[in-house]
């Protein structure tokens, strides 16, 4: 089996924000857990830098593209690095040898007669880099950005997607799963049955881009630049591989709902022009919201997921952001609500679980971990946990699969109340008893730390360690009774250190 995901490139005009890291933290808990299965895993981020914003927002800050697109570039890997996130490649499209695959790309449309040369005149967005029609407008603006759009007219190449109208509906019959969740590809299907106009590849005015190959004169239209790094990238990701025939049938991109239509419209039609197979499948979430208004600069009520993490610690924030909010849906988040869920779920409910488990065994049994046959019925719950995770993770639903795993944490914790440990040990006649409570938490919290590790990478291997346990986070070792033996285990510090919300973030 092999499984190939892709986060959205980010447009490098501004630095990034909390709803970046949303997607690329979903990909990496996607991967993380593929990769526990036993798959051959790739997972690609990376950054989108050419376009006519890049060069104007570069010129207004004093700088020439490269320049500042360098600079920025920086500010989302630096992210990736700090949000914990394990891609195998970080993909720039301002590469050279992306540049001449998109080059090389474009370039098998154009000799199948699928470009050709024409007058673009309609209104644009140089934000978002793309054009609308007046009924897309919002009272006269642009939907994403809220500005008025410019109206241009200038000889472009236009790619025929009307010509694919037909084969993109029979492709999205044919796999009702091509995207998800459903209510997205409905939405995609609409857009498609109303009628598709041909869509300009090329820029005639602007020269911070991809050159056309057969007129320097122009560059490649930034969003078609953007969407083909998927497939790019896996040319020269590993040094001296190409990876597209193992890993491109298998693609399955990440993207917010701004861009479904580039991404499920657009992208399979140009793949389908050049001849190449369409991605396996998309999920399309929502966005994270505060106050009920999605996070804009312009707005002025982003969240830097940095400053987060500098104050609870990185797994906390990825926790937080798929608890929050359902993946899929939108959701409203907050700083409050981070605080919230660090201390009654994180602290509370598994941070105080390991600490009173740890503590019990060393008090109880000097630190030595008994082997002992666990409870049958909570034994059954952990076996049923991993297969109800691979369903809910396989269909994307990152909510859903927490919502699981913390049932099984308040049952730990019942089990504990109910059994009492502390009053087990004082009757030396029901020593048996208490070796089976103690061998149950560990057992249960042991399960835990694997199917958490996606999520809490850091987390996992510190319940182990606490534990006296391999540090393996392999699927199999997912399953009740595969705790070993183990001494010298001491109360464990706190998962969660207590923290003062903050007044602002």
């Amino acid at each position: 089996m092999t499984f190939y995901v892709t986060t959205p490139i980010y447009y490098v005009n501004a630095t990034p924000h909390v709803g970046h890291a949303y997607t690329t933290i979903a990909a990496d808990i996607l991967a993380r857990h593929r990769r526990q299965r036993g798959e051959e895993t790739f997972f690609l981020t990376g950054t989108d830098e050419h376009g006519s914003n890049i060069a104007r927002v570069a010129e207004e800050a004093g700088l020439e593209p490269k320049e500042f697109v360098d600079r920025n570039a920086a500010k989302f890997l630096e992210m990736t690095r700090r949000i914990n996130v394990s891609n195998d490649f970080f993909i720039r499209t301002t590469d050279d040898r992306h540049e001449a695959l998109v080059e090389e790309f474009l370039q098998r449309i154009y000799d199948a007669g699928e470009i050709y040369e024409g007058v673009y005149a309609g209104l644009y967005c140089s934000r978002c880099e793309s054009f609308y029609t007046e009924a897309e407008l919002v009272d006269g603006r642009c939907p994403q950005h809220g500005i008025v759009p410019e109206y241009v007219e200038e000889k472009n190449y236009f790619f025929r997607l009307s010509a694919y109208q037909d084969r993109l509906l029979e492709l999205y019959d044919r796999n009702p799963e091509f995207v998800l969740p459903k209510f997205r590809a409905n939405e995609a299907r609409s857009f498609i049955e109303q009628g598709l106009d041909d869509i300009s590849v090329s820029r005639a005015t602007q020269r911070w881009g991809v050159s056309v190959p057969w007129d320097p004169d122009q560059v490649v239209y930034v969003w078609v630049d953007a969407l083909i790094n998927y497939w790019s990238a896996l040319a020269f990701a590993r040094e001296g591989e190409d990876l597209r025939p193992s890993l491109w049938p298998e693609v399955r991109h990440l993207l917010a709902k701004d861009i479904l239509k580039f991404n499920c419209v657009i992208w399979p039609a140009l793949l389908m022009g050049a001849g190449i197979t369409v991605p396996k499948q998309l999920f399309v979430h929502g966005y994270l919201l505060m106050n009920d208004r999605k996070m804009s600069k312009s707005v002025g009520n982003v969240i830097d997921p940095l400053e987060l993490i500098d104050v609870y610690g990185v797994d906390p924030v990825r926790y937080y952001l798929f608890r929050a909010a359902s993946f899929g849906q939108d959701g409203n988040i907050s700083v409050e609500g981070l605080h919230q869920r660090y201390e009654r779920e994180l602290g509370n409910d598994l941070g105080n679980l390991l600490s009173r488990t740890t503590a019990m065994i060393a008090r109880y049994r000097d630190g030595v971990l008994p082997v002992a046959s666990g409870t049958q019925e909570l034994a059954a719950e952990l076996d049923g946990l991993p297969p109800r995770l691979v369903e809910r993770l396989d269909a994307y639903d990152l909510t859903g699969a927490l919502d699981e795993i913390w049932e099984v944490v308040r049952s730990l914790n019942r089990h504990v109340e109910q059994n009492a440990p502390w009053e087990l040990a004082k009757d030396d006649a029901r020593a048996a008893d208490l070796d089976r409570v103690l061998f149950d938490l560990a057992d249960g919290l042991r399960v835990l730390a694997v199917v958490l590790s996606p999520f809490l990478p850091e987390t996992g291997p510190q319940i182990l360690a606490a534990l006296g346990q391999d540090a393996s986070l392999d699927w199999s070792g997912a399953h009740s009774g595969g705790t070993r033996a183990a001494d010298g285990i001491e109360p464990a510090q706190p998962l969660f250190p207590r923290v003062d919300a903050p007044a602002a973030v």
